[in-house]
């Protein structure tokens, strides 16, 4: 560890000056948080907007793969802003990522749509998505550093608890404003334009968040180590070209943020997409349960940040990934029977089970496939049961032949379909609608509902099981920044911190809804996809547990 030890350095009040700076610092980062996740948040109709030109069941994958495109590259723009802010400093560094972001999304609310300029649509919408993750990718490290050399010692995790509150309270802004515009213009028109609103007025964030960045001053730990000629030339070669450095890097990575990353995105995105496509809750029900979760919830980050200074940072952040990996399945499980019961009942009552030959199926995550790209009996069996978010078990057929689908006590026979002229043949096409056709009768038949019920979703407990996920992330989430703070020393902290944060947050965790659905569409099993969570969390447990040491006692005042 690159920092020194505290030795009973009694802890300084925080001025009112240093309270307004780090409250301006928040409140700006808040606002990137909702420009990021208002993608998240609108997935499914993004899906329709800008990727018409895939079937159901790939747009949607392709629209998460475009959601993850901003979390891919956060750690290179961790790389770009990390080594400003280390060089130049924390304030200018913040000005740039804000408007970076500001711009961006206030972009995609304009965009036209793949019906208006085609596969162009897609593209710069993806390329929108990276500059906002080049732009995130520079601000949580520069805030969580910013915070905390304002901060005194044994109040660290307190004071940087309230830059952990923004990722979700900007995540609350979202659905708040999403909600409001849905109320506002109605549903039919929120789908066809009225999704664009959200996008739009955060231009005006986006001159508040920029006046908040002027007013705020520069960290004093970066002004001395200025003054003192001290700062780093070359903070990339530093932090990951020296092995007492770069080891930090990797422990913090597979010891910490991994498995944080995997519990914060299962916790609050993951619990969002399940309700509503999986378990076919609307989206502004679900939306006001998600949100109802994050009012509860959000408190927590400051009072598990707060109890880091006492207790330590390890065995909280620890703790929360452990209860996460145990209690995943369970928790899923009894939300489903609260959200749809009609579902859980015809689940229990009637499984559905397809039965195909050895090697008859493919990879049925594949995002950029197509339709005709599914010719085979079982993938057309498995494309139909996943488009229509069915849990299903597999079988393996004894002998050669079309895959079936068996639904309580019926089998139906999947075709085979033939391809002409990138078109699948009239007979072919008649022989899939008539295996759709005849799979959503038995469906009904059994019982299996078309949405969720309105009238039968309990949301009291849907509300208390979203809040328990929520308290898992303000466990793994609240200490972290201080933590990750405290294990590197002033002159590459920026950068050192940000690298493993962003690959973290960005690959283990943004990937997340994706490689679960993935999975899911894949496997069958609706709830298949929480094994990615639990291995990433319970490896980084481990990892954690027997390398990470504890840091709340280090003092990163002292010189490095």
């Amino acid at each position: 560890m690159a920092t020194k030890t505290a030795s009973g350095v009694a802890p300084r009040p925080m001025t009112n000056e240093e309270k307004k700076v780090i409250f301006a610092s928040s409140l700006g980062t808040v606002f990137e948080w909702y420009d990021f996740y208002l993608y998240g948040s609108l997935a499914a109709i993004i899906a329709k907007q800008f990727f018409a030109g895939l079937d159901p069941t790939s747009a949607f994958i392709f629209a998460l793969l475009a959601f993850a495109a901003g979390f891919i590259v956060r750690p290179f723009g961790a790389l770009v802003f990390g080594r400003l802010g280390d060089m130049i400093g924390r304030k200018y560094t913040f000005l740039v990522t804000i408007l970076l972001m500001g711009v961006s999304t206030f972009i995609v609310g304009i965009l036209p749509t793949y019906a208006t300029i085609g596969v162009a649509a897609p593209i710069i919408l993806i390329v929108l998505r990276m500059l906002q993750g080049l732009a995130l990718g520079g601000e949580y490290g520069g805030a969580a550093t910013y915070v905390a050399e304002h901060a005194p010692n044994g109040r660290r995790g307190a004071y940087t608890a309230w830059i952990q509150t923004t990722a979700t309270l900007g995540l609350f802004l979202s659905l708040i404003v999403i909600l409001s515009t849905r109320t506002i213009v109605g549903e039919a028109a929120f789908a066809d334009w009225g999704w664009r609103i959200p996008f739009i007025v955060s231009i005006v964030m986006l001159g508040i968040s920029v006046y908040i960045r002027l007013s705020m001053n520069e960290s004093p730990a970066f002004q001395k180590m200025k003054a003192e000629g001290k700062t780093s030339k070359a903070p990339l070669s530093e932090s990951f070209g020296q092995w007492k450095n770069l080891k930090i890097v990797l422990l913090a990575l597979f010891g910490l943020v991994a498995g944080q990353a995997v519990v914060w995105y299962s916790g609050q995105f993951y619990a969002l997409f399940f309700l509503t496509s999986v378990l076919k809750v609307d989206g502004a029900t679900a939306n006001i349960l998600v949100a109802a979760s994050l009012i509860i919830g959000t408190p927590f980050f400051v009072i598990f940040g707060a109890l880091s200074d006492k207790i330590g940072r390890k065995p909280i952040i620890l703790a929360g990934m452990a209860l996460a990996a145990l209690t995943y399945f369970p928790l899923f499980g009894a939300l489903t029977k609260a959200a749809n019961p009609d579902l859980a009942a015809a689940q229990a009552k009637n499984q559905i089970v397809v039965t195909a030959a050895a090697g008859d199926c493919s990879f049925q995550g594949n995002p950029v496939a197509r339709e005709i790209d599914f010719t085979k009996s079982c993938d057309i069996a498995k494309r139909f049961l996943a488009q229509n978010s069915v849990s299903y078990e597999n079988a393996t057929a004894s002998a050669a032949g079309p895959a079936t689908v068996k639904i309580g006590e019926k089998v139906i026979t999947a075709p085979v379909a033939t391809v002409q002229n990138s078109k699948f043949t009239p007979e072919s096409t008649a022989a899939i609608a008539a295996f759709k056709k005849e799979v959503t009768e038995a469906l009904k038949a059994a019982g299996y509902p078309a949405k969720a019920d309105p009238a039968k979703i309990d949301k009291v407990t849907i509300v208390l099981i979203l809040s328990v996920l929520v308290i898992y992330v303000t466990m793994v989430y609240g200490p972290i920044a201080a933590m990750l703070v405290e294990l590197f020393p002033t002159r590459i902290r920026y950068t050192s911190m940000s690298l493993p944060y962003h690959i973290g947050n960005g690959w283990f965790g943004g990937l997340m809804p994706t490689i679960a659905f993935a999975m899911v569409a894949q496997n069958g099993n609706m709830y298949y996809g929480l094994w990615y969570p639990i291995v990433i969390a319970a490896v980084t447990f481990v990892i954690g547990l027997l390398f990470v040491r504890e840091t709340k006692d280090v003092d990163i005042y002292a010189n490095d």
